[in-house]
């Protein structure tokens, strides 16, 4: 893509694309990690589906979207910075594709998780039709504010009963959140570490296909 901001990776879509489905990557991986989970969220491949590498290089390596000191609270000039890069990034692509944020799905795992949440609920970001968060919270940080007030996107909230790394408490947190808010939320907690339920992500995926409904302007050109 040319969308200037973030190196990124992009799946076609299988024609005349329906939506946006764009996922962010975990701490210390790469716009490759979840390239595979884009044909398992959406198989029929109706969304251009795009994977972005994170601004940061920090130890012990690879890419990082903002620097961990305390789960729940990412310190906030990293997460700021990157906050707004990948904000810039993702308007500018969907400007490009043509797609508008009504057809947009904005998911990831772990800090890319946080960062989906951020840039599908902070104040003055544009709506998009459906958030996937595997495995994250909802940030706390200085200078970021989310914006609660409807309409919401439908969000599905993925995690690990036995989660080391970000407890699942930050999740039932999030589900509170949302749901009294007036969020439509599907949630589900799965036996497993710090991981995304393959299984939940195939249920993600028949959700999506009611969430963001087929695109009769786009069916028509197939």
């Amino acid at each position: 893509m040319t969308a200037e901001g973030l190196v990124s990776r992009v799946r076609p879509a299988a024609g005349e694309p329906e939506g946006l489905l764009v996922l962010f990557h975990g701490r210390g991986a790469d716009e490759l990690d979840l390239l595979p989970l884009l044909d398992v969220l959406d198989p029929e491949r109706r969304f251009l589906g795009v994977t972005p590498r994170g601004p940061l290089t920090l130890p012990p390596g690879g890419r990082h979207w903002y620097v961990v000191r305390e789960v729940g609270y990412p310190d906030p000039t990293t997460f700021l910075g990157s906050y707004e890069r990948a904000g810039a990034w993702l308007d500018g692509l969907a400007g490009e594709v043509g797609v508008p944020f009504e057809r947009v799905v904005i998911g990831g795992f772990s800090q890319g998780a946080v960062m989906s949440y951020a840039l599908g609920l902070g104040r003055g970001r544009p709506r998009a039709a459906a958030l996937v968060a595997f495995s994250g919270f909802i940030p706390t940080v200085e200078g970021f504010e989310l914006a609660l007030d409807s309409p919401l996107p439908a969000v599905a909230v993925g995690h690990g009963r036995f989660d080391p790394i970000m407890d699942v408490e930050w999740a039932r947190r999030a589900r509170v959140l949302l749901e009294g808010a007036g969020a439509e939320v599907v949630y589900r907690e799965s036996p497993l570490p710090h991981a995304i339920d393959r299984a939940f992500a195939v249920e993600v995926g028949a959700w999506l296909r009611r969430v963001v409904p087929a695109d009769d302007r786009a069916g028509a050109t197939r």
